[in-house]
């Protein structure tokens, strides 16, 4: 499989698969295909992985294409304004990222849920207590609201981010809940009551314009019904 991502601020994923390829895609997530891809939705895994993936923000259905009589080309395109990530998973290394951030990957890439292991990291970090896994081998395309920033954290190195912002990171970076320190600065800071701090070794991909933000931003300007 070969890929390329285009187009902004709403870009789309174009896989170029060989025969008897297949791509894993969340329900309605597909754009544009050749007339050779076969489609197939299924539990992928049974009822524990059905479940896990309803947990974690997704359908608990999965739509598989596969490449037949020839090779095969398929789209799928962004459903928010931000971009699309490409990763490549292995046996030595897994990757968590936030809620419905899942929009394809290779038949080989395994998407889990993944439970915060601190309550309070659950409970008031930006990501809640569920987020998503991925494993297995291959690429897995993401959703990121706005655009992407990197940071490859050394052993023990930590960077705090506020609400909503950490996308992605190595499944090797630890994540952890802090409170603001100082009433005030709580009460008149405007940056709410938690922070989130990241530590590493590993990478962690933050993302410019959480649509939780956006979404606040706009509820605003929408007239009362009262």
């Amino acid at each position: 499989m070969r890929y390329e991502i285009s187009g902004t601020p709403l870009p789309v994923v174009t896989c170029y698969l060989e025969n008897g390829e297949t791509m894993k895609t969340e329900k309605g997530a597909m754009s544009w295909m050749s007339p050779n891809m076969e489609m197939k939705t299924n539990a992928g895994g049974g009822i524990s992985k059905m479940f896990s993936r309803a947990f974690s923000g997704e359908s608990i259905f999965q739509n598989k294409y596969t490449a037949v009589n020839g090779d095969g080309m398929i789209a799928f395109a962004s459903s928010f304004p931000g971009m699309i990530l490409a990763l490549e998973v292995s046996a030595s290394k897994s990757i968590i990222a936030q809620k419905s951030a899942f929009l394809a990957s290779e038949n080989g890439v395994d998407m889990s849920i993944h439970f915060q292991k601190k309550l309070s990291t659950g409970f008031f970090g930006g990501e809640g207590f569920i987020m998503q896994k991925f494993s297995g081998n291959g690429y897995v395309f993401l959703e990121i609201d706005g655009s992407i920033v990197e940071y490859n954290l050394a052993q023990g190195e930590s960077i705090i981010v506020d609400t909503g912002y950490l996308a992605v990171m190595d499944e090797s970076v630890n994540m952890e809940i802090q409170s603001v320190k100082g009433l005030g600065n709580m009460i008149a800071g405007g940056e709410g009551f938690f922070n989130t701090k990241v530590t590493g070794p590993g990478k962690v991909y933050l993302q410019t314009m959480p649509i939780s933000n956006i979404a606040g931003t706009i509820s605003r300007f929408i007239p009362s019904s009262n």
